[in-house]
């Protein structure tokens, strides 16, 4: 991998050393492994459930942490995987915001890590020697392995071999003492207040421990390669000594003797005081490993500018070791340490590396069943393993602590809306498959939604195709449109061009942006051709056979009469293509007035609405516009029904009151008189809007009369007979 120079202070020449398979994953990964667990725990393992059911708690943990490891390596093998390990893996398919939501608490888990470690190194040293202050311990090995990883990862994991020799040696001392019994391979029901899955919950951290070496894929020299090689030869041997442990376990000593003594390796072993130098290597090496992981963790984040400072983060040494982001684990570790317990968030930590496991799987899952022809791993994986370690990871979650569970993950999703909030500036040029994930849950909703019988009433929402031949038309009534279509509404605006200079590229961008900014899903698209209403109607056709496709076309009656006759065509067409008509004709000095008052107008055809019928006759339509507008402006909404010299005034009022029951709408007052409309509009209440419906038959000439009669803007509606205000 290339070296990262550009984060680095100027004239820094930053040499990172790097790694190979063995010294930066393989053995960090099977330390992480051996650790606390085998020593102190897999004994009290073992005499809870027996030797069989010991055997399959193991083999359960390791099933999530084998396929987790193995999506790893699928992933891996298809990216160039940078700085940071899960974290990075994480960022590149799912985004900045959801790789950032699950670093940050797994960086604080990794560095809480290092003071559990430190207090079982203290723990165990105090066995030997009883009179040590445990502080002073506490703070000699936190001082030594702060030193060692400020100065050089490399000596840190050149001491790993001896480590891992101690533990090695360890095992022999304890596998040489033999067994003094036959093992029995009884499942073993646990006491009444431990459960099979409390005994699961205990063993489970020892299988994790899997990112150690992915942390620093950083610093790998071929990350690809080291990270999948290292971590499952490492998971593997890790599996066999556990496997056999338990065996020898089983058969060195009673069942009760397992479950009351903690120590009982110790007792048992052939040299018992190797066993505890085994003890206190693993301990230091995890707290090496745990600080090397934190530290290059948030050295990824502060790159990607996740966190707050990231440039400060991001700076390396000249050696290449990322000093700043080691000095504040120091610091984090460092105030944990004097705080001397913290066993009330110990099992948070656990957690946040099972959500980073589940992520992990979840990536590779969401990747191979997205149909992506990105996604081409050279370590190609059957897609239940990647199911099998998402569900087991979460599964584990809730078996561990159901309370510390949903604690975790409204962290995680905190994280995740705080840095949406922030708007991380730093773009991948990579990418990652979010929009491809939505794009494909839409396909499989449109599908599913093609197989079901039509239906659209209920879920209607008004969807608006807003032709436009020029921006200042467009921004006349872009505020109407929002007031129509907030807040679930969506707009897609049409744009007219003849020429092909780009012109109104930049200004229905803007437009656009504008709706989004309001929360309005809004998109825009420009048309080239030589005659403004053959390229609306083609358009609506178009979008005919569209899924997301408008269901209203918004119209504008102009100045000009010249445009009537083109304006005559898309009203015509437009129905043909069951599409709802807003036709908008504003007042040239009122304009929408203050916003307060609607008039809704109801047609004679709905007059003569008989209920029960499930629409209303050609005024559906308008009353859910009405009420749109009633709730977005805060208004007040008058109903006027003009019926007719010859109409029954009470009939009509009881219809009138029939419909508004049926369409639970809220209004101020209703009018109902025996007059026709052109007759009554310059007598009716004053209100901003006007709403009417639209018949088959239209003269343009009326409409623009109806606009001096009423002194106000008149909307003009017409139905699409896909919706209903009765639903």
């Amino acid at each position: 991998m290339p070296r990262n120079t550009e984060i680095a202070r100027e004239g820094d020449q930053v040499d990172i050393h790097k790694f190979g398979t063995v010294k930066g994953v393989f053995v960090p990964t099977l330390l992480t492994i051996l650790g606390v667990i085998m020593y102190l725990r897999l004994g009290w393992v073992v005499g809870n459930v027996g030797l069989l059911g010991a055997w399959i708690i193991i083999l359960l943990a390791f099933i999530i942490t084998t396929t987790t490891a193995l999506s790893m390596a699928s992933i891996i093998s298809n990216i160039q995987i940078g700085p940071g390990g899960a974290y990075s893996i994480i960022s590149r398919s799912l985004g900045l915001e959801i790789g950032g939501s699950i670093g940050v608490p797994l960086y604080f888990s990794l560095a809480f890590s290092v003071v559990l470690y430190i207090f079982g190194f203290r723990e165990g040293l105090r066995f030997l020697f009883p009179a040590f202050p445990p502080l002073l311990i506490d703070l000699l090995v936190f001082g030594t392995v702060a030193v060692i990883i400020f100065f050089s990862t490399d000596v840190a994991f050149r001491i790993q071999y001896l480590i891992l020799g101690l533990i090695a040696a360890s095992l022999i001392s304890i596998f040489a003492a033999g067994m003094v019994m036959a093992p029995d391979f009884a499942i073993h029901l646990p006491p009444e207040n431990v459960s099979f899955w409390t005994v699961f919950a205990v063993f489970f951290p020892a299988a994790t421990g899997i990112m150690a070496g992915a942390n620093m894929s950083g610093e790998l020299k071929t990350p690809r390669k080291s990270i999948t090689t290292g971590t499952l030869w490492a998971i593997g041997i890790g599996l066999v000594i556990y496997l056999l442990l338990a065996f020898w376990l089983a058969g060195a000593a009673d069942g009760s003797t397992l479950v009351s003594n903690f120590l009982v390796l110790l007792e048992v072993s052939y040299i018992g005081w190797v066993v505890v130098v085994g003890l206190l290597a693993a301990t230091f090496s995890s707290a090496i490993n745990s600080f090397v992981g934190a530290s290059r963790v948030l050295h990824a984040m502060g790159e990607h500018r996740v966190v707050p400072r990231g440039a400060w983060f991001s700076r390396r040494a000249a050696s290449g070791i990322p000093r700043n982001a080691v000095l504040f684990t120091v610091l984090i570790v460092g105030l944990s340490l004097l705080l001397r317990d913290i066993n009330a968030i110990a099992p948070l930590i656990t957690l946040f590396f099972l959500i980073t496991y589940g992520m992990m799987n979840l990536v590779v899952l969401l990747e191979s069943n997205l149909g992506l022809i990105s996604f081409r791993p050279l370590f190609k994986i059957p897609w239940i393993i990647p199911l099998t370690g998402t569900v087991g990871s979460f599964f584990v979650m809730f078996i561990i602590n159901p309370t510390f569970s949903l604690i975790a993950v409204i962290l995680v999703v905190g994280f995740y809306y705080l840095l949406m909030y922030r708007h991380i500036e730093y773009r991948s040029p990579y990418g990652d498959v979010r929009s491809s994930l939505f794009v494909s849950i839409a396909e499989w909703a449109a599908k599913k939604s093609m197989e079901l019988p039509a239906s659209q009433e209920r879920a209607w929402r008004p969807n608006l195709l807003v032709p436009a031949d020029s921006p200042a038309e467009l921004r006349g009534v872009s505020e109407f449109v929002r007031d129509i279509t907030y807040p679930r509404g969506s707009v897609s605006i049409l744009g007219f061009e003849r020429g092909e200079d780009g012109s109104m590229e930049q200004e229905l961008s803007l437009i656009s942006d504008e709706f989004k900014t309001d929360g309005i899903f809004a998109r825009w698209t420009i048309v080239h051709g030589d005659r403004y209403p053959e390229t609306v109607i083609s358009s609506i056709q178009t979008l005919k056979s569209a899924f997301f496709k408008p269901n209203i076309v918004f119209l504008r009656i102009r100045k000009d009469p010249e445009y009537d006759t083109d304006l005559l065509r898309i009203l015509n067409e437009t129905t043909k293509h069951q599409n709802g008509i807003l036709l908008y004709a504003g007042h040239p000095r009122a304009g929408l007035g203050r916003r307060r008052s609607i008039n809704l107008w109801i047609g004679e055809d709905c007059q003569r609405w008989i209920p029960g019928t499930p629409q209303l006759p050609n005024c559906d339509l308008a009353i859910l516009i009405a009420y749109k507008l009633l709730v977005n402006w805060g208004a007040e909404l008058r109903i006027i029904a003009a019926a007719g010299e010859d109409a029954n005034v009470l009939e009509v009022e009881q219809t009138i009151g029939a419909i508004l029951d049926y369409a639970r709408i809220p209004v101020h007052s209703v009018t109902v008189v025996a007059r026709n409309v052109e007759s009554y509009a310059k007598e009716a209440e004053h209100a901003d809007l006007n709403v009417f419906s639209l018949s088959p038959s239209v003269d343009i000439e009326q409409l623009r009369r109806l606009v001096q009669d009423t002194r106000s803007t008149c909307l003009f509606c017409r139905d699409s007979a896909l919706e209903s205000a009765l639903v």
